[in-house]
């Protein structure tokens, strides 16, 4: 089973202070802001687009230090995704989950880099 990547959902960059962040990324780049999401308080989930592809900031994870990005891959159907995954013996680091504006799930590169499968929903 073949697993069908549509485009490149985002890119992560887990970051230790939103403040900071914001002020590098939208003041200094001038990036604006095109999704804006407080899991908890203080939790932060800020995507901008840059040039049709999401750059996502986080502090809900954080950065490890090793220079490791992640990807999240936009997928034709999350079910069958996770259904390819878990059939190559693949270990799943996050689990299926689902947030207001899409669904996902993560695994690691052989390499041990981060990749997110997602599922926006209509």
């Amino acid at each position: 089973m073949s697993i069908k990547i549509k485009e490149v959902a985002f890119v992560s960059h887990p970051v230790a202070d939103i403040a900071r962040a914001r002020a590098f990324y939208e003041k200094l780049l001038g990036l604006k802001v095109v999704v804006e999401l407080e899991f908890s308080p203080g939790t932060w989930w800020i995507e901008y687009d840059v040039a049709g592809v999401a750059l996502a900031v986080t502090n809900a994870f954080p950065p490890s230090g090793s220079g490791a990005v992640g990807v999240a891959l936009e997928v034709a159907d999350l079910g069958e995704t996770l259904a390819a995954v878990k059939a190559a013996g693949i270990a799943l680091t996050i689990e299926p989950q689902e947030f207001p504006p899409c669904n996902m799930f993560g695994i690691n590169s052989p390499d041990g880099h981060p990749i997110i499968f997602h599922k926006r929903k209509a």
